[in-house]
């Protein structure tokens, strides 16, 4: 090996002939054979789960006798494994440096080669077309963390020897008023029965030059929203009714809502189905009201800012509320009692999950848990709602939004160390509190490095199912989704009393490409390690079998994939 080396360094550094040679391995590049090796052995530096051969990496020019000054005094086979050795440990350290000293450096043979295997956990749940990936290797375990697995087991059976899925107290409905007094003036008992949105018409006072948007919350703290309240300041005032000297404007409410969850698909679910002519979405994909903005939460880490009023939230409909009186307009000169047949839909994925404000404003809590959820006040309004979930797989879900919202030094170590730390703390929590208690404590949640609640299904949905009756409910699943778009649309459809598409709009609906996929960045970082994938599966094995219960379905318990 040595004089192949030194015979290549040589050809590098002849003048006469101006080139540079270098011998290549892998069984990916195309071989240009030394001329003095003659196709012998190679030696082979694996970075970032890539080849590179070590001396494809070198580029030496001759600068005459004199550059190599003292180096005449060796020997010549000291001279070749002292600049062998300088070779080695720069790059050794430059690609330490480079990565992070998460990734190990290996130097092989060119008899063990392969790029860094794929497997489920490199999709995006916003992305359906990558489900389809499933058949490729896992990785290498990380062996310090197979060592650690013993233990976190001991962690998984505490928490799971704690589980205990109990029925929560329901508030009356004087108790929610007193919650909301605002909300309860503002939104009616009754709604127009030729509308299958919760509609009604509500005065408005304003003069003709009044902007009716001035002091919409959601305009005055975010810039990306003020050109969508643009348009809808262009259209007021050609779609106010007018009676008796009085302007009058239509108000609704959504006829139903994707509920969640996060990270499974509620994008492209929300991307086809908004091509559907009956269907309309408000101004903005998440408003996150009920969950966020009517507690004055735009990121909780920065504080409550002012609450958003209820009139802001339904700000957001007015498109909508204006082909629907439209309708309504025209459907009376004709027929007086003909059903306007647009709905409307909202998609917070925030929905279903996220009451980690009600520390902050309700404070008669029965031992930790909330006395009001979310729920409870939609169905105080709307006790006939529709509700849409997309589920997936709770482990490659974690993963999914750990790539997604976490901002450096992302990687399969990091993300294994944070599922561990969350996994502690739930536990502690779980030492002295039930576990609603637990899934709702925002102190908690804030302390958790990945959202590692959000894929405890069966505790949101048997609380939702306490207020809602269960067919209220669609709950799909992202796989089933990604393997037959069509089929899954259809089924929308179905729940929602959709009129049939052409067949021009269907194909453009089912074969449009799927929405919010996963950063080209956050791919090359690979799937996470097995033995973390095991740890989640022991973690939410035990929820996804009530789901199973619940739903009376096996495929929700996500044993193969």
């Amino acid at each position: 090996m040595r004089p192949c080396l030194n015979r290549c360094l040589q050809l590098l550094a002849d003048d006469a002939h101006k080139q540079q040679v270098s011998c290549r391995g892998g069984p990916h590049q195309s071989h240009q054979a030394c001329p003095a090796c003659k196709g012998e052995n190679k030696i082979l530096l694996r970075v970032d789960s890539k080849q590179m051969n070590l001396l494809a990496v070198l580029e030496v020019r001759t600068e005459g006798n004199e550059a190599w000054g003292g180096f005449l005094r060796f020997k010549k086979g000291k001279r070749c494994s002292l600049v062998f050795g300088l070779v080695i440990m720069t790059l050794v350290m430059a690609s330490y440096i480079l990565s992070g000293a998460h990734q190990e450096l290996l130097i092989s043979s060119p008899f063990h080669y392969g790029g860094f295997p794929s497997n489920p956990s490199l999709l995006d749940g916003e992305n359906p077309s990558d489900l389809k990936e499933h058949h490729h290797q896992p990785p290498v375990n990380n062996v310090s963390y197979v060592k650690d697995y013993p233990s976190i087991q001991l962690v998984i059976s505490s928490i799971t020897a704690r589980i205990e899925f109990t029925t929560r107290q329901l508030p009356d409905l004087q108790d929610l008023r007193r919650q909301e007094l605002h909300m309860f003036s503002v939104i009616p008992s009754k709604f127009l029965p030729n509308s299958k949105s919760p509609c009604w018409y509500e005065e408005f006072s304003g003069r003709n030059t009044t902007d009716p948007y001035l002091t919409n919350s959601y305009v005055l703290y975010s810039k990306r929203f003020r050109s969508t309240f643009d348009a809808l300041r262009k259209a007021f005032w050609g779609h106010l009714s007018h009676a008796h000297g009085k302007h009058f404007r239509l108000r609704c409410l959504p006829h139903f809502y994707i509920i969640g969850q996060p990270k499974c698909g509620t994008t492209d679910l929300y991307d086809r189905l908004r091509l559907h002519p009956e269907v309309k979405f408000s101004a903005i994909k998440e408003p996150h009201w009920w969950t966020r903005k009517r507690f004055g939460i735009v990121r909780l880490r920065d504080g409550l800012r002012d609450r958003y009023p209820v009139e802001d939230y339904l700000d957001l409909f007015d498109l909508a509320a204006h082909q629907i009186h439209q309708g309504l307009q025209a459907g009376s000169a004709r027929e007086p009692s003909e059903m306007n047949k647009i709905i409307i839909g909202e998609a917070s994925a925030s929905t279903m999950w996220d009451n980690n404000a009600w520390t902050f404003f309700y404070d008669n809590s029965t031992d930790g848990e909330p006395p009001f959820l979310t729920q409870d006040f939609i169905h105080a309004f709307q006790p006939q709602a529709k509700l849409i979930v997309m589920l997936r797989d709770p482990v490659e879900r974690l993963y999914s939004d750990y790539l997604y919202f976490a901002s450096s030094n992302k990687s399969a170590d990091d993300f294994h160390e944070k599922v561990t730390e969350a996994l502690q703390l739930f536990e502690n929590c779980m030492l002295d509190y039930s576990l609603r208690a637990c899934v709702y404590n925002n102190t908690l949640n804030n302390a958790m490095p990945v959202r590692l609640q959000v894929g405890l299904y069966a505790v949101y949905l048997l609380d939702w199912l306490t207020v809602f009756n269960k067919d209220q409910f669609l709950i799909l699943r992202l796989e089933d989704h990604a393997s037959n778009v069509k089929y899954t649309m259809h089924r929308v459809f179905q729940f929602l009393n959709l009129g049939p598409l052409s067949e021009k709009q269907e194909a453009l609906m089912t074969k449009s490409p799927a929405s919010n996929a996963r950063r080209p960045e956050d791919r090359n970082l690979g799937p996470m390690w097995p033995v973390t994938q095991k740890i989640l599966q022991d973690f939410y094995g035990p929820f996804n079998a009530r789901l199973v219960q619940i739903l009376a379905d096996e495929a929700f318990a996500w044993k193969t994939q």
